[in-house]
């Protein structure tokens, strides 16, 4: 079909979601400021602890109530951050971590601190007020289209980049938060999630951190 003295212009413009990940719990801060210096932003998600473990992923919360979780977060949220890092430690054979109450009031102090401030995600610096204490894993995407979930599916879809053996500079970075997610030694997990700017920030702290160079995850 031919069109005649006719002009169409049509002009399609799609704006995605994005995602900011973002991980911490370096032993060394020299290497600390050297890693933070590559952090990446991507337009859209790549989705966004014991050896020897039971390799179950069904371990239950046992959060009952909002006042046993330490954070703004619900009790769904809890349940799905639990089962998702869970689950990904079961893949690799290293036990369930358990919510930490005291993980989660610290998670959400910082939160809390980013939203109030730039509203972008950075982690904790090595010392003052602020001294990261924690393993640390950062998210931060479009509210209303992102969630806890994605952020640890982000953070647990790293598992590509990493090739095996002990952690150094070189082959470290890549698949850093996912390597905290399942590092071995850790036990405990907290969260908190804050609104800022249209966006959600999520904050996860482990302990005991892990990304230890010279040691392999699991």
């Amino acid at each position: 079909m031919k069109l005649y003295n006719t002009a169409v212009i049509i002009i399609i413009v799609t704006i995605l979601p994005y995602i900011t990940l973002s991980y911490g719990g370096w032993e060394d801060p020299a290497l600390k400021t050297f890693l933070q210096s590559k952090e990446s932003t991507a337009d859209k998600p790549t989705v966004m602890a014991r050896r020897g473990g039971t390799g179950r992923s069904n371990a239950k919360t046992r959060i009952s109530d909002r006042a046993s979780i330490g954070s703004s977060l619900t009790l769904w949220e809890v349940e799905q951050l639990i089962q998702l890092h869970n689950k990904a430690r079961a893949g690799v054979g290293v036990g369930p971590l358990r919510w930490s109450k005291k993980l989660a009031l610290y998670a959400q102090e910082w939160a809390t601190h980013l939203a109030s401030t730039h509203c972008t995600i950075e982690h904790r610096p090595n010392s003052g007020k602020w001294k990261q204490e924690h393993g640390e894993n950062l998210f931060m995407g479009t509210a209303g289209y992102y969630g806890v979930a994605d952020a640890v599916k982000g953070w647990v879809d790293e598992k590509k980049y990493y090739r095996g053996g002990a952690l150094t500079a070189s082959n470290w970075h890549p698949s850093g938060h996912y390597t905290q997610v399942v590092w071995k030694n850790t036990r405990q997990l907290g969260c908190a999630k804050v609104a800022c700017k249209g966006n959600i920030i999520v904050v996860c702290n482990y302990d005991p951190p892990g990304n230890f160079l010279g040691e392999k995850p699991y």
